[in-house]
């Protein structure tokens, strides 16, 4: 009896020393097996509690009174599955006649308390059937990655949501984005994630960073194309259309739109051409906005308009000759000038980072998603990396990135520097990369220097 005594005694200083310093361990050692316990066997009393039970119905009423048996109780609903996962559980509910998907929704806050959990999310999967999505632990607080995730052409994985589950980027569902923050907000190191999620994609990269390259250039190995000044991003920006106008020609030749060919096989972007045929898809990412639209003199005045009618093409005709628009910036409001709010009305895909006013937050979900805006707002300014991602039908999440290092990104980049396309189109901007020199001081690491 002692030595049991002891050993347990063990355990629970162990599952107590885990959940303090590795929560995601705990998870998986201890915290799955007894939130599974506490759900299945508070669940009837708990959803009593929350309203969410419906009353028996006349005919089951009537039978209790003809066969003189006790009045049936109400009935929550029912459980169709439990799943456990590396972060939580996943519970499928079927709906009783006469529940919402809204009353669960409105009742997640009183859940998460009832089966203490960290978070719980709902979504209604099809009419009737509602997933909860319950975290055992606060997954954002240090972001690990599965080490498997789903992969497609174009979809990459770029950070976790507060439910657990992978956030993409998918450019072929949402062509163009929009990521907004505020200085030290972690906006470049989403912006890192992502180009190393691209590195091993075929992709071209053409990047824009007026900031003297800073950002960029590190990585300039995979990119096949860079500005660091207006007045180059201007040149590249016209490239860019006439390669679209280009693509458009090529899918009208092999548009297949013969009698003899069925309707699933007629090309209107490129992902219909053949593989042979098709043209590599580019990802174009503009680090700080604001220095394209912004001008002093009347000469920076018709370069800027020229970038932005420039880029609001592309937002608009790019998607199916495969041109991809990543925007990122502390603000994209009407102050920058004519034609800005027609371009951010393109951008499907929006992303903000901890932003220093309501106002800059508006600009990113004002117009598609209004209870994003509060949550924005609330990003506390020691959580570098959260942010909230959202789109055009309403929804969004609470995401962060990993955090990488911008030598981890020069790496990855320079492993795949084999796969940068040669676009000719393009030429023109191709970084051209020399042997860095030695400095007589020293120096941080840094990728071989671009001249």
């Amino acid at each position: 009896m002692p030595w049991f005594m002891v050993a347990l005694v063990l355990v629970v200083a162990a599952a107590g020393l885990l959940r303090w310093r590795r929560p995601a361990w705990y998870w998986l050692t201890f915290g799955v097996t007894l939130a599974s316990l506490r759900v299945l066997v508070r669940y009837g009393s708990v959803m009593d509690a929350c309203g969410l039970t419906v009353s028996p119905s006349r005919w089951r009423l009537t039978l209790a009174r003809m066969t003189n048996r006790p009045a049936p109780e109400s009935r929550p609903p029912r459980i169709l599955r439990l799943r456990p996962t590396r972060t939580g559980l996943v519970l499928r509910l079927k709906l009783r006649p006469g529940q919402d998907a809204f009353d669960i929704a409105a009742a997640s806050d009183r859940l998460r308390h009832s089966f203490s959990m960290y978070g719980v999310t709902s979504r209604e999967l099809r009419s009737g059937v509602v997933e909860l999505r319950m975290t055992g632990y606060d997954v954002l607080k240090r972001v690990q990655m599965p080490t498997q995730t789903d992969t497609r052409p174009m979809r990459v994985p770029v950070a976790l949501r507060e439910d657990g589950a992978v956030h993409h980027r998918d450019y072929r569902a949402i062509p163009h984005a929009l990521t907004l923050g505020a200085t030290e907000s972690g906006k470049s190191v989403y912006q890192r994630n992502l180009v190393a999620g691209l590195a091993p994609m075929n992709v071209a990269l053409v990047g824009i960073d007026c900031k003297q390259g800073v950002e960029l250039f590190p990585l300039a190995r995979r990119f096949s194309a860079l500005a660091d000044n207006p007045d180059t991003a201007a040149d590249l920006l016209d490239a860019l259309v006439t390669h679209m106008e280009d693509v458009y020609q090529l899918i009208r030749a092999e548009q297949r739109i013969t009698a003899d060919v069925s309707d699933a096989e007629i090309a209107a972007d490129i992902w219909s051409l053949p593989a042979d045929l098709r043209p590599t898809p580019i990802v174009v990412l503009v680090d700080e906005v604001a220095e394209l639209a912004l001008y002093a003199t009347k000469e920076e005045e018709k370069r800027r308009d020229r970038i932005i009618t420039a880029l609001a093409r592309l937002a608009q005709l790019g998607r199916a000759a495969g041109i991809y628009l990543e925007i990122c910036g502390q603000r994209f409001g009407s102050e920058l000038g004519k034609g800005i709010t027609m371009l951010r009305a393109q951008l499907t895909g929006r992303t903000a980072h901890r932003v220093n006013d309501e106002t800059s937050a508006n600009m990113a979900f004002g117009d598609i998603a209004p209870d994003a805006v509060l949550a924005a707002i609330q990003i506390p300014a020691d959580m570098r990396g959260v942010a909230i991602a959202g789109d055009s039908t309403g929804g969004w999440h609470r995401i962060r990135a990993p955090h990488t290092s911008l030598r981890q990104a020069v790496n990855t980049c320079n492993r795949h520097a084999d796969l940068t396309p040669d676009l000719p189109a393009l030429a023109p901007f191709r970084p051209v990369l020399g042997i860095a020199k030695p400095v007589p001081t020293a120096a941080v690491e840094s990728a071989p220097a671009a001249a």
